[in-house]
C-alpha cells in the first residue's frame, strides 16, 4: 500500500494497429478511444479505476517497419507532444505489442528510433504492453518472448524486463487492469517516485512550430480560397463543364495510383497491390462525363531518373498519347501516410519533367491514403511536412485533392 499512487499519468506509445486505442479503453473501463481508426493527433482520456485517477494519452502509430525518417513530420511532433499533455509527465509509457504478429530486427528498429525522438531517458519509465492475449492460449508470454528471438528479448531487456499481457477481449477481467496499475506503481517506487519529464527546450521548440504551422494554414486556405472562388466567377454555368476528361496519373511505386483510377472510375478497373509494368487505359461513365484514366508504371521511390530503367522512362512518355489529343490532367499521386523530403521531390521533378517542363502546368497533386490525417486538414500536412512538400504544391499551382 506504501507505493500505491492517488493519481497515474500514462502515454501509449506503438505502431499503427498494435492496439493502443483499445489497450487505452481496457485500463479505462470503458469505450474512451475510437478503435478501429486511425488516431491523427493526441487524445487524452481520464477515469477513476481501482481507486486511482488515471489519465491516458493515445498516440498517433507510425508503420511497423517504417524507419523515424519515413514518417511524417506531424505523427513525430504529435509523439513528442503526447508527454506535455499529462503534466508534469508521465508515470509510464506503454509500448503497446500485438502479441499475434512476429517481431523482427525490421520491427525493432523503428521502435527504438520512435522512442527515441522522447531522448535516451525514455526507456527507464517503459514498459512492454502486449496486446492480444487471447492469442497465446495455453503459451506463456515468457515463452512467447524467448521463442520470439533476440529482437524483443532486447526490447524486454531494454524496459527493465517490465512487460504486462491484456486481452483486450476480456475487459470484464479488472485483475489484468489492476496488476498493471500495481507494476507502475512499483517501477515509480523503483524510481524515487520520479515520474517522466522531458527536456523543456524540445517541447518549446514543438509548441513553437505548431504556432507557425497554423499561421501559415490560414494563410494556404485563404489563397487557396481566393483561387478557386477566381475561378468558379469565370467558369460559372453548364457551357464550361467538359463531357469527356482524360486524365493520367504519375507517381513511385505503392503511392497508390492504381487504387485512386479504381476510386475516380466507381468501379475495380485496375489491378492494385501488384506493380503496373506497362501503361493501361481504363474508361467509364462518371457523373455524366466520359472518363478517360491511363495508370502509369511507378519509379524507385527516392530514385533518380538515370537509375529508372529505360522502359519505364518511356511508358511514362507514351501515357499521354493514349489519351488523344492529350489529357486534360495529370494526377501526381503521393501517399499522405508517409513523409514527403528532398529525397522524394527530386525524383519526382525529374520523371515529370520527362514530358518537358510545361507539364506543371496540367499537373494536380492527389493525396491518397486521406484515412492517415484522422482530423488534420491536408494543409496541416503540407506545412508541417516542410519545403520539400510545400514546393510540390506550388509548381502545381496551388492544385491539390485528397482522396480516401
Amino acid at each position: 500500500e506504501e507505493h500505491r499512487l492517488s493519481e497515474l499519468r500514462i502515454v501509449l506509445l506503438g505502431w499503427s494497429r498494435s492496439g493502443k486505442s483499445s489497450a487505452g479503453n481496457t485500463i479505462l473501463g470503458r469505450e474512451e478511444f475510437e478503435s478501429g481508426i486511425r488516431t491523427a493527433q493526441c487524445v487524452k482520456r481520464q477515469g477513476e479505476v481501482a481507486g486511482r485517477q488515471v489519465t491516458v494519452v493515445d498516440t498517433p502509430g507510425w508503420w511497423s517497419t517504417s524507419s523515424v525518417k519515413d514518417t511524417r513530420e506531424l505523427d513525430k511532433q504529435e509523439i513528442v507532444r503526447s508527454v506535455s499533455l499529462c503534466p508534469p509527465g508521465p508515470y509510464a509509457l506503454f509500448l503497446v505489442i500485438n502479441v499475434s504478429s512476429s517481431f523482427t530486427e525490421s520491427h525493432r528498429r523503428p521502435v527504438e528510433e520512435h522512442l527515441e525522438l522522447l531522448s535516451e531517458r525514455v526507456w527507464r519509465h517503459t514498459i512492454v504492453l502486449f496486446t492480444r492475449g487471447d492469442w497465446l492460449g495455453d503459451t506463456t508470454i515468457e515463452q512467447h518472448i524467448e521463442t520470439e528471438g533476440k529482437a524483443l528479448q532486447w526490447l524486454v531487456e531494454k524496459c527493465g524486463n517490465r512487460y504486462h499481457v491484456l486481452n483486450n477481449e476480456n475487459r470484464g477481467d479488472g485483475t489484468q487492469v489492476t496488476e498493471l496499475l500495481e507494476k507502475i506503481e512499483e517501477m515509480v517506487a523503483g524510481h524515487g517516485g520520479c515520474h517522466y519529464e522531458m527536456e523543456r527546450m524540445l517541447l518549446q521548440e514543438v509548441e513553437e512550430k505548431r504556432r507557425t504551422v497554423e499561421e501559415r494554414v490560414e494563410q494556404r486556405m485563404t489563397k487557396v480560397q481566393k483561387q478557386r472562388k477566381a475561378l468558379r466567377a469565370l467558369f460559372e454555368g453548364e457551357e464550361h463543364r467538359l463531357s469527356e476528361l482524360r486524365i493520367v496519373l504519375l507517381g513511385w511505386s505503392r503511392s497508390g495510383k492504381s487504387s485512386a483510377g479504381n476510386t475516380i472510375l466507381g468501379r475495380e478497373s485496375f489491378e492494385s497491390g501488384i506493380r503496373t509494368a506497362r501503361c493501361v487505359k481504363r474508361q467509364g461513365e462518371v457523373a455524366g462525363r466520359q472518363v478517360t484514366v491511363v495508370d502509369t508504371p511507378g519509379w524507385g521511390i527516392t530514385s533518380s531518373v538515370k537509375d529508372t530503367r529505360e522502359v519505364i522512362k518511356q511508358e511514362i512518355v507514351r501515357s499521354v498519347s493514349l489519351c488523344p489529343p492529350g489529357p486534360y490532367a495529370l494526377f501526381l499521386v503521393i501517399d499522405v501516410s508517409s513523409s514527403f523530403t528532398e529525397s522524394h521531390r527530386r525524383p519526382v521533378e525529374e520523371h515529370l519533367e520527362l514530358l518537358s517542363e510545361r507539364v506543371w502546368r496540367h499537373t494536380i497533386v492527389l493525396f491518397t491514403r486521406g484515412d492517415w490525417l484522422g482530423d488534420t486538414t491536408i494543409e496541416q500536412h503540407i506545412e508541417t511536412e516542410g519545403k520539400a512538400l510545400q514546393w510540390l504544391v506550388e509548381k502545381c499551382g496551388n492544385r491539390y485533392h485528397v482522396l480516401n
